[in-house]
Parts: structure tokens; C-alpha cells; sequence
């Protein structure tokens, strides 16, 4: 919406959402434009505090790597003597490399969520190492469709459709531990979600993560592409978007 538009629909001052949009950052602007903009008036309003509470997570690691002054994720999950990793980073040495010093063993598996470059600069390293790839229109990547199922020793990982941000984007389910796990990409983060280049993207990417999420359970831990894990429970009271 045009700042102006936002402004009439909320009943404020236009110059109070310009400042927003800027971001001074206002609890009471965002709580009555929150449902201008089809978001949940108290997350948005509480959004400037909002972190998730911190995960023991057993047997998944993350690898937080740089990227252009910024940082990004690649997780690595582990049951029995299998290894996934999901995504690769920005550049071609940082995750291998993280990898090897941490003593990690590498990964048997790699699923890459989505073909930006933040997310698979990696990926020629571990292909010279002869490791197995899977996505969606990946290069060098064995084709994985939404719906389609691969075994890792005691892990099942399943495709879903995750798209809007990229098109197409990949989350991964992933079944076998303690608890389940939704590997979501640039689709959804703690308190936000992945920025769509259109109006028409961004309302698919919101149907898509409904579809995807409303059948999981609170506990279903989520590990995003930029940020901290998070739980559904928790991004359902404070993830505006949701």
C-alpha cells in the first residue's frame, strides 16, 4: 500500500506511517495500522522486542556464516551415523570450511531450500567432494518436487512448497527425531518472513505458509534461512505475518 492509502485506511496522521515505514518505530502507530495491513495488532506491536526463547537443539547444528556484511544459515541435522545439511551459504569456502574446524563430520546429504546466492555459494565445494545434492531447478541437483520423500539413515525429509519469496522455494520436513522440524528457507523467520517482489508473490507466499503450517503442531521447531530457530507455537503469538 502507498503510505497514504495505509495511512486512510488506519484513520492516521500520514506523516505517523511515513515514520514508521522509516523506522521510528511507534507500538501504538503499529498496533492500529497492523489491521491495514492484514497483520496481528499485538505481534506488530511487540515486534521491536521479539526474540525467541533459546533452543537446546539436540542434534542440529548452525552454521552461521557471512554474507556481504550480513549473516546466513546452513543447518546440519544428525541421527545415527547420517548427516543432512540444508544449504550452503554465500560463498564457496565458509561452510565446508566451518565445517572441518568444528570437527563436524560432512554432511551424506545436502537440500538446498532455494537457488539465491546467499544460499547455495557453497555448493561447489561440497560437489568436489562428491556429496549428493537435491532442490529445485539447482545445478548439479538431483530434481526434488513438493510431495516427494528421501531417507538419510533415521531421517525422513519431505518437500513442500515454500514459494513467494523465490519461486520456487523448498521447506524440508524433517521426521525422526524428538521433535518434528520444518526447515523454512527465506519463507519464514522468527517474528518475519522472506520479502516477495509483488503484491500477487507476497499474498502466495502467505497462502503457502498457511497451508503448510496449519496442520503441524506447536512443537514443530523451524529453522530459518537468516535468524534464530523459533518454534510454530511461538511464531504464532508473535510472528505478525502468521
Amino acid at each position: 500500500l502507498a503510505p497514504a492509502e495505509a495511512a486512510w485506511l488506519a484513520d492516521l496522521p500520514e506523516n505517523e506511517v511515513l515514520a514508521c515505514s522509516k523506522g521510528k518505530f511507534s507500538p501504538e502507530t503499529a498496533r492500529k495500522l497492523a489491521p491495514a495491513l492484514g497483520l496481528k495488532p499485538e505481534a506488530l506491536a511487540n515486534h521491536e522486542d521479539y526474540l525467541p526463547k533459546p533452543l537446546a537443539l539436540a542434534n542440529i547444528h548452525r552454521l552461521d556464516l557471512p554474507f556481504s556484511g550480513e549473516r546466513v544459515n546452513a543447518w546440519i541435522v544428525r541421527a545415527g551415523h547420517a548427516a543432512v545439511l540444508f544449504d550452503t551459504g554465500y560463498d564457496p569456502k565458509s561452510c565446508i570450511e566451518q565445517l572441518e574446524t568444528t570437527g563436524e563430520l560432512l554432511p551424506d546429504q545436502i537440500f538446498i531450500t532455494h537457488a539465491h546466492p546467499d544460499h547455495i555459494g557453497g555448493v561447489s565445494a561440497f560437489l568436489a567432494k562428491g556429496i549428493q545434492l537435491h532442490g529445485s531447478q539447482i545445478n548439479h541437483a538431483s530434481l526434488m518436487k513438493p510431495g516427494d520423500e528421501i531417507l538419510c539413515g533415521p531421517l525422513t525429509i519431505r518437500a513442500c512448497d515454500l514459494s513467494g519469496h523465490a519461486n520456487p522455494s523448498l521447506g524440508y520436513h524433517i521426521d525422526g527425531l524428538a521433535s518434528p522440524i520444518l526447515v523454512t528457507g527465506d519463507a519464514l523467520f522468527a517474528g518475519s518472513m522472506g520479502g516477495c517482489a509483488t503484491p500477487t508473490l507476497y499474498q502466495h507466499a502467505l497462502r503457502q505458509l498457511k497451508k503448510i503450517l496449519t496442520p503441524l503442531p506447536d512443537h514443530t521447531i523451524l529453522l530459518p534461512g537468516h535468524g534464530p530457530a523459533t518454534t510454530l507455537g511461538e511464531e504464532r503469538v508473535s510472528n505478525p505475518f502468521l
